[in-house]
């Protein structure tokens, strides 16, 4: 057998370790948002594996210059009907209109409104949740994006990264923030168990429904804020989470128990 030459095995090397920090980049994106997902799914019904897919391919994980100009994690373009801030991006044309968030969560919830709220998008509606492939297919049909092979994509980053678990967790309602894990073996056991539709549900009521739910800090968000809209005390948050100081940091994951 030939041995590799020392620049072969160099070039592999860096690929593999390419292969492996981009695999890490897309994982800490759904760790990041899967939550958002779910709670979108039960307030309108987008299936939480299409929405996570989305935010993945359009951000380039969270790394696209896009998003970091605006939390725009969708490429929403901004429409006739957007009345908030806008940034300009090169897209199919150059400097197209796109629509600017102050925090992601906004963007979760314009782009399920988005897609709830048009006419062209409302057979997706009438799909099993579950489908993601036809999920998937109806988005590229109804004119979501010019990408001939956006179905294809959308499918293998859900397959590749067992999206479908986030879809189911939602359907079984019995999530409880990312303390909670199943399997592939048990999203299937799962999935013969579901037979109810999605039914709308707010955050609030998502809350209502477990244990506890994990809260992400937003900007200039305080511990008395998430105090008052979880109702419970700040000491309670901050035994929950063994919190020596109340200086919270963007991003920061909160454990809230229900009291």
């Amino acid at each position: 057998m030939k041995k590799a030459s020392f620049p072969l095995i160099l070039i592999l090397l860096l690929v593999s370790n390419s292969i492996f920090a981009q695999s890490a980049i897309v994982r800490d994106y759904i760790a990041k948002y899967r939550d958002i997902a779910i709670a979108e799914m039960h307030r309108t019904g987008v299936p939480a594996a299409i929405t996570l897919a989305q935010g993945i391919l359009e951000t380039e994980a969270g790394k696209s210059n896009l998003v970091q100009r605006s939390n725009n994690h969708f490429g929403i373009k901004c429409k006739s009907d957007w009345k908030g801030e806008t940034v300009s991006h090169d897209d199919d044309a150059r400097g197209e209109c796109f629509r600017k968030y102050d925090d992601p969560t906004l963007s979760y919830k314009d782009h399920s409104d988005f897609l709830k709220t048009r006419a062209h998008y409302a057979p997706l509606f009438k799909l099993d949740p579950k489908d993601f492939q036809g999920w998937a297919y109806g988005l590229k049909k109804a004119g979501y994006a010019t990408n001939p092979k956006y179905p294809q994509i959308l499918i293998r980053i859900i397959n590749e990264y067992n999206l479908q678990q986030y879809t189911m967790m939602a359907l079984d309602r019995s999530y409880e923030g990312e303390n909670n894990r199943i399997s592939s073996n048990s999203t299937q056991s799962n999935e013969a168990k579901v037979e109810e539709p999605v039914k709308p549900a707010s955050v609030e009521a998502v809350y209502a429904a477990t244990s506890f739910i994990t809260h992400r800090v937003l900007p200039r968000e305080t511990l008395f804020a998430i105090s008052k809209k979880y109702g419970v005390t700040i000491d309670d948050i901050r035994q929950w989470n063994n919190l020596a100081s109340q200086d919270l940091k963007i991003g920061q994951q909160l454990r809230i128990n229900k009291k």
